[in-house]
């Protein structure tokens, strides 16, 4: 059988798993994930938790122990995800001592809530790296405008950073112009640069959901030939931005002082569109020192049809951008999509950190023990 996941490796994909749960963990599911599906890293959301928390028993045990102490449902939350990303990453650790801090990375997303408060998220990035305490952590930023200046200030102070909800290559340039001068914040205050790593999670199958949606709705031959191209052709430019800033000067300096690329890093990359190979959004999206993220549907479907042909990045950025102005040709507006898809984003966290509070909330109290 072709190994597409070992030829996805050796092409400087890293393979990080887009999901976590008790289960998982105690199961050593993850840890065959790693020995077998060649993962190198798990991310999380609030939507992952609160799917995780809401099916089986496998929280009963910390959640009667949390309803013994009468802890607040926040409290609560927090302790239940920290526990789940402090195991993730003791399983993981061997990969981050083998590939110097570079992969064997666990996130854990900042309270979806305070996405527009720059102060109050960072206050929260300092607490989530507090509580889980394993150097193998990445704290999630959204990279809404307040969320910018917190990248800037958590990156400053040696916290490891994974950037999300990043749909607009404006943003993007942003992002990185936030890790640039958080590195220098950081080198100022004499911490090391080399134990500080970030990947930037650039959202890949919303942007064709969204557009593809006012394709149909416009229904020309014209505009169907465009469909599922814009998120492809999107990536595609966020890497040659990234490329670019990463061969400047500013970076150079960074780089002499012991500092790491921030990694782009495909997220979303489940097809929504079952017209869609489910490995698009891998196949298409191959190019050096990138992650991409998949739920484990993604994994398999790439383990068992991905067709991993080498770069398929660089050399495409001219065809990309005449793609992606096609579209706005078409009078669908590539900002409007970007923003709504961001504000959308934001919401969809909220609303699941919300469930998830009412879930557990439910839990703790089903499980409280009887007064006397």
């Amino acid at each position: 059988m072709t190994d597409a996941l070992k030829r996805l490796s050796d092409e400087g994909v890293a393979i990080w798993l887009d999901d976590l749960s008790r289960k998982r963990i105690t199961s050593g599911n993850l840890a065959e994930l790693m020995d077998q599906q060649h993962v190198v890293g798990v991310t999380t959301n609030p939507t992952i938790f609160q799917k995780a928390i809401s099916e089986g028993d496998g929280y009963d045990t910390q959640l009667t122990d949390l309803a013994a102490r009468k802890v607040t449902v926040e409290e609560a939350v927090r302790m239940i995800t920290t526990a789940d990303v402090r195991d993730a990453a003791d399983i993981m650790r061997p990969v981050f001592d083998a590939t110097d801090g570079r992969d064997g990375r666990v996130s854990i997303e900042v309270d979806p809530r305070l996405a527009h408060n720059t102060r109050a998220t960072v206050a929260e990035a300092k607490q989530l790296a507090w509580l889980v305490d394993r150097p193998n952590t990445l704290i999630k930023i959204p990279a809404t405008e307040a969320g910018i200046p917190a990248i800037a200030e958590t990156i400053g102070l040696g916290i490891s950073v994974n950037v999300t909800l990043i749909f607009s290559l404006e943003r993007y340039r942003k992002v990185m112009d936030a890790f640039l001068t958080g590195l220098e914040k950081a080198k100022e205050r004499g911490l090391d640069l080399s134990k500080i790593h970030s990947v930037a999670s650039f959202f890949v199958s919303r942007v064709d959901t969204e557009i593809d949606k006012r394709i149909d709705a416009l229904g020309t031959d014209e505009a169907k030939a465009l469909r599922g191209k814009a998120a492809i052709a999107n990536a595609r430019l966020a890497y040659q931005a990234y490329e670019e800033v990463f061969s400047t000067d500013r970076w150079s300096a960074l780089e002499r002082e012991g500092a790491n690329k921030q990694r782009p890093l495909w997220a979303s990359t489940g097809v929504k569109d079952k017209a869609y190979k489910a490995t698009m959004y891998v196949d298409e999206l191959v190019a050096p020192n990138t992650v991409n993220t998949m739920p484990e549907a993604t994994l398999f479907a790439t383990e068992e049809q991905g067709d991993i042909r080498g770069n398929t990045v660089s050399g495409t950025y001219e065809q990309a951008r005449a793609d992606l102005d096609a579209v706005e040709a078409l009078g669908i507006s590539y900002d409007e999509v970007v923003q709504l898809l961001e504000d959308e984003g934001v919401d969809k966290f909220e609303a699941s950190w919300n469930d998830l509070l009412k879930s557990t909330e439910a839990e703790l109290q089903r499980l409280a023990p009887s007064e006397g």
